[in-house]
């Protein structure tokens, strides 16, 4: 079995365009959620969001290119140029056959979708733009992404709502953990910050119809009442180490373990008991080969949703046990960021990999009334300082998809 390794890794987010800004906000406690300004939101019901911000596309690709892509499959090959520049890798000297790209999206092109559907209802079908289904489907950030960088080993997407981020991260890591490739490309992207997504979400009753952007994503608060719509991308690079190694490169950080079960429960809500996300915390930590105690912080899926804080809560301490879940430090970076949807895991990914590189855990912000059905440690509103050699991701999608990656610091082979 090979060991995997991250070397490079890129974002785009609602608290800034490169994982230093991303990671610099996260740190600082620093609220990216704002007002909707991509269009005019006042009927939906809906006033905040985390739209990125000063996103410039023809920064990574041509203008042509930009133009042919929906917006998520922008975000996704700018993360994705970034790890690949982050991981100082020659491409002229790799080999491009063992070289995939798994990144997925919860939804794909929705801007594309909306835009399209409504042309063809006001002006005929004859209208219907050349490249709207390159642009709608949600393969199509993995394929761009290809393109791109000019990889030819496994190229697919992964759709599982909310978890589909980290399931890529933990599919890329065991496609590489059994020697089917060297390099794969990993993550999400999702732009779904339109009438349709926020309307759509909305009617599910989904989302927080606060109107204070300080009061709207508050994981874990007992007013909580729904979740914030986010976007953009996150994309890691991960590596066979010893391929890695023999190309000198700077290692991030070690993926050593992954979990993925269904809860087989409901459509929307997750097993109250939280038993489907307990399993998959423990198949993560079975496989990296190690124990409750060690684990050092678990980024939760956190989405500020009553039903979803409450029953992560209940699989923390069903995978940690009660004594091991009350001492582990727990934080939800959607509280700065909004919830990507397909994006959230792997921008998280990016959280957990910085927090073991650099020693602080990163704080839930906006924390101040405590809930009794969650009642572990969320590092509220500070970050801290602390010690740590390993870390869960936690994601959970619609549909009972649930995914957990593990990562591990680096201190060398």
């Amino acid at each position: 079995m090979n060991r995997v390794v991250i070397t490079g890794m890129g974002a785009i987010t609602p608290l800034g365009n490169t994982v230093d800004e991303f990671w610099s906000g996260l740190k600082a406690g620093k609220n990216g959620i704002g007002p909707i300004t991509k269009f005019d939101a006042s009927e939906t019901g809906i006033s905040v969001a985390g739209e990125t911000k000063d996103f410039d596309p023809t920064l990574y690709m041509k203008r042509k290119i930009a133009k042919r892509m929906d917006e998520f499959s922008q975000y996704g090959v700018a993360a994705a140029v970034q790890a690949v520049e982050t991981s100082g890798i020659d491409l002229e000297k790799t080999d491009m056959d063992r070289f995939g790209v798994i990144v997925g999206s919860g939804i794909g092109g929705l801007n594309a979708m909306q835009e399209q559907i409504i042309k063809m209802h006001d002006k005929g079908p004859q209208r219907v733009a050349p490249f709207f289904v390159p642009m709608a489907i949600g393969n199509m950030v993995a394929g761009n992404i290809s393109i791109a960088i000019g990889t030819k080993g496994i190229n697919t997407s992964i759709v599982t709502a909310c978890a589909s981020g980290n399931n890529a991260i933990g599919e890329a890591y065991r496609n590489i953990k059994h020697g089917y490739s060297d390099i794969i490309l990993a993550g999400g992207a999702e732009g779904t910050i339109n009438e349709i997504g926020i309307s759509g979400f909305a009617a599910l009753t989904a989302l927080s119809t606060s109107t204070n952007p300080d009061r709207a994503s508050i994981p874990f608060d007992k007013e909580r009442n729904g979740f914030v719509m986010g976007e953009g991308a996150a994309v890691l690079m991960l590596e066979d180490l010893d391929h890695a190694l023999e190309r000198g490169a700077s290692i991030l950080g070690e993926i050593v373990g992954y979990g993925a079960t269904g809860d087989g429960y409901h459509m929307t809500a997750p097993t109250p008991d939280g038993s489907g996300a307990g399993k998959a915390m423990i198949q993560a930590m079975e496989e990296a080969q190690i124990k409750p105690e060690d684990v050092g912080y678990i980024n939760a899926h956190g989405t500020s949703t009553p039903a979803n804080d409450a029953a992560e809560t209940m699989a923390i301490k069903y995978a940690l046990g009660d004594e091991a879940a009350k001492k582990t430090a727990v934080s939800s970076t959607k509280s700065m960021t909004g919830h990507l949807l397909g994006a959230a895991g792997a921008i998280e990914a990016v959280a957990c990999i910085k927090a073991l590189e650099e020693g602080f855990i990163p704080p839930t912000i906006g924390l101040s009334v405590e809930d009794e059905a969650c009642d572990l440690d969320y590092v509220p509103n500070t970050g801290r300082e602390a010690a740590m050699m390993y870390a869960l991701n936690n994601s959970l999608g619609f549909g009972g998809h649930n995914a957990v990656t593990c990562f591990k610091k680096w201190e060398g082979k």
